[in-house]
C-alpha cells in the first residue's frame, strides 16, 4: 500500500486581483510564507516584498499570479536566513524570469534589430544572475578564506617554509 506524501506546510502563494477600471491591485490571500516571514522578521518588509513581486507580471499582463508565485516559491525554496537574503533572492527570481522572457522573444524575432536587442538583454540578464549567485554564495559563506599555494620554487640558497603560517601584529617592546 503506497501512501502519498502529505504536506506538512503550505507552499508560499498569493491570490491577486487586478481592477482594470481603477488600475489597482489587491492581494487577496497570502499563504505559507512562513520561511520568508521568519527570515525577514518584519511584517511590513514581507508585505512590501510580496507587493513588489506581484507586479512583476508577464508580457501583455498587468499582473501575473503564476509569475508572482514562481518567484515567491523560489525565495522560499532557497530558505533565506535574513532580510538581505530574501531581497537578493527576490531579485534573482525576477532576473531569471526576465531572462526567460527575453529568451522567448529571441526565439521569435522578426528582424536583425530585434535579434540583437534580445541577445544583448539575455546576455546581460544571464550575467547578472550569475553575479547574484556569486554574491549570495559569498554572503552565506562563513567569511573564512583559504589560500593554498600549489607550487613553490626555491632557488639555490633560498629558504621555504612548509606548513601553516600566521601573522601577528607588530610588537614594539624593544625601545
Amino acid at each position: 500500500m503506497s501512501k502519498e506524501p502529505t504536506k506538512s506546510k503550505r507552499e508560499a502563494s498569493v491570490s491577486l486581483a487586478w481592477n482594470e477600471d481603477q488600475r489597482s491591485l489587491s492581494i487577496e490571500e497570502v499563504e505559507g510564507s512562513r520561511v520568508i516571514s521568519k527570515a525577514v522578521g518584519h511584517t511590513q518588509t514581507v508585505s512590501g516584498l510580496i507587493k513588489q513581486l506581484s507586479i512583476l507580471g508577464s508580457h501583455g499582463k498587468s499582473v501575473d499570479q503564476d509569475a508572482t508565485n514562481f518567484v515567491l516559491g523560489y525565495v522560499e525554496a532557497m530558505k533565506p536566513r535574513d532580510a538581505t537574503e530574501a531581497l537578493l533572492l527576490a531579485q534573482m527570481g525576477a532576473v531569471h524570469q526576465a531572462t526567460m522572457m527575453m529568451a522567448r522573444r529571441l526565439n521569435h524575432v522578426e528582424n536583425i534589430q530585434q535579434q540583437d536587442a534580445a541577445e544583448r538583454a539575455v546576455n546581460k540578464l544571464a550575467r547578472t544572475f550569475s553575479t547574484q549567485t556569486d554574491t549570495l554564495k559569498r554572503y552565506r559563506s562563513t567569511g573564512k578564506q583559504v589560500v593554498r599555494v600549489e607550487r613553490v620554487n626555491v632557488e639555490s640558497g633560498g629558504q621555504a617554509i612548509v606548513g601553516e603560517v600566521s601573522h601577528r601584529g607588530r610588537v614594539d617592546d624593544e625601545k
